[in-house]
């Protein structure tokens, strides 16, 4: 290769490069425009707006709708309250203390017998604890069902709050059996909670090791829990659901927190492992419990480590852990400790970078600075074939692919149309004048053999087989693109070589949620269902789910890109599948495979849907979609049985709002 070649590949690396991000930055303030827009609407709209009196100054009243919404004050304080009554309701239906076991299970709990005799440490850091959370946290650990468990106390405490050693020494003389449990070391300064927690993790003794905040509490189950469930799996990393509560009411709950099983995207983007991690000690080896350097984010640091070595981490779907919500502690504001915030960043590039990720970007998102948008790196530049079925419906196909064409700065791409028997002249028109256009060499239509009825899975398969790029992008014909760079962002994901299907985030023409992922099992038929579906665009998800790319069991087809080497290697769409459910069953055999499937809500379109098709209400229709459901049940009985692992089984598959279940 000559000097001047060379020189010339290295300069459009680098304007590749440069577009690249100019695209994500493009995106960004897109994302920003629409959330503004939200919230001016929000204020124009508000009642208080119409009804304000004439003589009220129009400035005044503007400042103080923006300083309500930015600081969340009034309406803040309202919505909590109302959700402190809900979830005191919810407690009494069995979460909270309704969900302590009554003397005859605590006897039942405690006289279990397991292979193992599990010796759990708890790590506790002590510094300047408030005294009746102290109490509470010691009380919670000697509550426990499971007997067999050593407190591990390091505290740097200074003299002021000397009470809390003669607390902790107290509980220690109430018999020899605490005295021996209850380890106690007053440490000669403070060294910060991590430092201050592997000092506790120096005095234990037990094979499985739970760190613990000094300020938190304990469901008495939680250590059975545990046990039972090393016993029944040998897991070597385990974490529970959670919940944060107010003051001293265990059942003032400010958020509930039911979590999927491990999904790394999840975790990349959002520590939702969180509370209470308990692990093999065997995962230490080589490894430090905590590092300073990430004091704020130590457990977000610590949880990437270890589950990259633990060879079975297994979720307790129980809400076994209580966050104490209390002025200054970051489960009540992260704003509490901003260095959290720079923290977290940094214990999740370090993760990146330690599996070969480079010249990534890890970004806060809408819905909370320590929730992340990580940005990765586009590996050279691979052809993607965008396969759109279509039989007439002229006016859909051109309103999607003008959107390709003026929106999207991702340019090694061709277009598949997998022609489906149109009869329509306006239709045959448009394929001329595509064929004779500017982007002819980008587009080619593909004639399928209509058959006898119309089925949608082999329409795809038969564009499939046509495309010559690295990548296939199914794609219908009634979408419409809004991010200019999504492409990009559903190719990031896909390119990875543990991930097989990728599908973005679709609307509804009233910016309603079509698809933000799809869960096994969910609906009224029981095969699967969008979560969050109908909500609005701005909404931020449970839990912020809206807001960062994470493991799905499946996505739309609609919008659903995948290597090509996969898709043939699974066999493609299940033609028994003519129209309904053949993406979730692709994108189910390819979990079969090892890969992971990932929703991104940063590849957004609109979808017009059952424009194309009609929608499957009844007669036929109606007819057709329960035998392919009956089908789909068939098939993955085993699937269904065990539940989605992304969806907790707390929640109702009635609903797709994350509805709880009712309890009997």
């Amino acid at each position: 290769m000559g000097t001047e070649e060379r020189d010339y590949k290295e300069e459009y690396e680098k304007e590749r490069v440069k577009a690249a991000y100019l695209a994500d930055r493009v995106a960004q303030l897109e994302d920003e425009v629409d959330d503004l827009s939200f919230k001016l609407a929000r204020i124009k709209n508000n009642p208080l707006w119409k009804a304000s009196k004439p003589a009220r100054s129009v400035y005044h009243f503007v400042k103080r709708q923006a300083d309500r919404i930015k600081n969340q004050g009034d309406a803040r304080g309202v919505v909590k309250k109302i959700q402190y009554k809900i979830r005191e309701k919810q407690a009494a239906k069995g979460y909270g203390t309704a969900s302590f076991p009554d003397e005859e299970e605590r006897k039942r709990q405690r006289e279990a017998v397991f292979q193992k005799d599990i010796l759990f440490s708890i790590l506790v850091p002590l510094y300047n604890t408030p005294e009746n959370y102290l109490k509470d946290m010691l009380d919670s650990v000697l509550n426990q069902t499971y007997e067999n468990w050593e407190l591990c106390l390091a505290d740097g405490s200074d003299e002021a709050h000397a009470y809390v050693g003669e607390i902790v020494e107290s509980y220690r003389k109430r018999d020899e059996n605490l005295a021996r449990r209850i380890r106690y070391e007053k440490l000669k300064e403070n060294g910060g909670i991590s430092a201050n927690t592997n000092a506790a993790l120096a005095m234990a003794s037990g094979q499985y090791v739970a760190p613990f905040d000094h300020d938190d509490y304990l469901h008495p189950s939680v250590l059975y829990e545990y046990a039972k469930a090393i016993d029944e799996t040998g897991a070597d990393y385990l974490y529970c659901d959670e919940t944060t509560f107010a003051g001293t009411n265990l059942n003032k709950f400010v958020t509930m927190h039911f979590k999927p099983d491990y999904a790394i995207d999840n975790l990349r983007a959002n520590n939702y492992i969180c509370h209470l991690s308990c692990f093999d000690r065997d995962l230490l080896k080589g490894e430090e419990l905590y590092r300073s350097q990430y004091d704020g984010s130590q457990d977000h640091d610590m949880i990437l480590r270890l589950t990259d070595k633990a060879k079975k981490i297994v979720h307790v779907p129980k809400l076994l852990y209580y966050w104490r919500c209390h002025p200054g502690s970051t489960a009540s504001d992260i704003g509490a400790k901003e260095y959290a915030i720079e923290a977290a960043r940094g214990s999740v590039a370090d993760h990146l970078r330690r599996h070969g990720f480079k010249n990534f970007r890890i970004t806060g998102t809408r819905a909370f600075e320590t929730i992340f948008k990580i940005t990765y790196e586009i590996e050279g530049n691979p052809l993607i074939s965008i396969v759109i079925p279509n039989r007439d419906h002229e006016e859909d196909l051109r309103r999607c692919q003008t959107s390709i064409f003026d929106k999207s700065t991702y340019e090694n791409y061709e277009i598949v149309i997998a022609e489906n028997g149109s009869t329509e002249e306006a239709v045959k028109k448009y394929y001329e004048e595509l064929q004779a256009g500017p982007l002819r060499e980008r587009i080619r239509i593909v004639h399928c053999d209509p058959g006898e009825s119309f089925n949608y899975a082999r329409i795809c398969n038969e564009g499939v087989r046509a495309a010559t790029g690295e990548y296939i992008l199914l794609l219908n014909n009634d979408t419409q693109v809004i991010s200019v760079n999504w492409m990009e962002e559903l190719l990031m994901y896909a390119q990875r070589p543990d991930v097989g299907a990728v599908g973005g985030k679709l609307y509804y023409p009233d910016k309603t949620i079509q698809h933000a992922g799809i869960v096994v099992g969910l609906g009224a038929h029981r095969t699967a269902g969008h979560t969050h579906y109908k909500q609005r665009r701005e909404n931020l998800g449970y839990m912020g789910r809206l807001c960062y790319a994470q493991n799905v069991s499946a996505v739309t087809g609609a919008c659903l890109m995948v290597k090509k080497e996969v898709y043939d290697r699974v066999g493609g769409l299940d033609e028994s599948f003519a129209v309904s459910l053949n993406d979730v069953d692709l994108c189910l055999k390819i979990r079969e495979e090892g890969l992971l499937n990932v929703f991104t809500p940063f590849a957004e379109l609109y979808h017009y849907e059952s424009a194309s098709r009609g929608a499957d209400l009844e007669g036929e229709k109606a007819a057709r979609y329960n035998a392919e459901s009956e089908h789909f049940r068939e098939k993955w009985k085993d699937f269904l049985a065990k539940g989605d692992p992304y969806y907790n089984p707390n929640f109702t598959l009635d609903r797709s709002d994350y509805s709880l279940k009712v309890q009997d």
